[in-house]
C-alpha cells in the first residue's frame, strides 16, 4: 500500500472534477478524499496499490470533460488508513 498527496491545478472549480476523482478512485480500488481548496485547486490523498495510483494519477492529468489541468503534483505522504473514497467540503 501507498499513499500520495495530490494537488491538481487548472480549471477544476466548478467542473465536477470531485466527483469525477471519486468515481475513478472508486474504479481504481482506492481509498482517501478530494476537495477544493481556496486558491481554486483541488487535493486529494489516495491510498491503495501503486499501479493504481499511478492510474489515478494519469487519470487526473486529464480529468472530466470540461477541465483543463495544467499540473497535477504528487507527493508522498503519511497514510491515513481511509475506508472508501470521500469529498470533502
Amino acid at each position: 500500500m501507498t499513499t500520495r498527496a495530490l494537488r491538481i491545478h487548472g480549471r477544476v472549480q466548478g467542473v465536477g472534477y470531485r466527483a469525477w476523482a471519486a468515481g475513478q478512485a472508486e474504479r481504481l480500488g482506492l481509498s482517501g478524499w478530494v476537495r477544493n481548496e481556496p486558491d481554486g485547486t483541488v487535493s486529494a490523498l489516495v491510498e491503495g496499490a501503486p499501479a493504481s495510483i499511478e492510474a489515478m494519477i494519469d487519470a487526473c492529468r486529464e480529468g472530466p470533460y470540461a477541465a483543463r489541468v495544467t499540473r497535477v503534483d504528487a507527493q508522498d505522504a503519511a497514510p491515513e488508513g481511509a475506508a472508501g473514497f470521500r469529498i470533502l467540503g
